[in-house]
């Protein structure tokens, strides 16, 4: 006897795509404060993110000036770290999405 395995042919599944997101982008916002020193805040800017002297001072004139800065952008890990360690030198900062992104 003589057995004759049949191949079932499969219909081709249909290729899925997962999209790849990036990450959500956040924003380290830096507020003005009544209390620090412009000078004080220069230095936590360079000593924090490594800003050179003038950009520091940029940043620092933009929070004084319009009341907030934008001082870094990207994952919301390492932005939630650079807030909490701005905090820690009692400035005032938040984290907001990023939606240009």
């Amino acid at each position: 006897m003589i057995v004759v395995a049949a191949k079932t042919k499969q219909a081709p599944q249909p290729a899925t795509e997962t999209q790849v997101q990036p990450a959500d982008m956040w924003r380290v916002v830096v507020l003005n404060d009544p209390v620090n020193l412009m000078s004080y805040v220069v230095m936590v800017f360079k000593r924090v993110f490594g800003f050179p002297e003038m950009r520091a001072r940029r940043h620092m004139l933009e929070v004084h000036e319009n009341g907030r800065s934008v001082v870094w952008s990207g994952v919301r890990e390492q932005a939630e770290a650079y807030v909490f360690t701005l905090q820690q030198w009692h400035l005032t900062a938040v984290i907001e999405n990023d939606e240009t992104s």
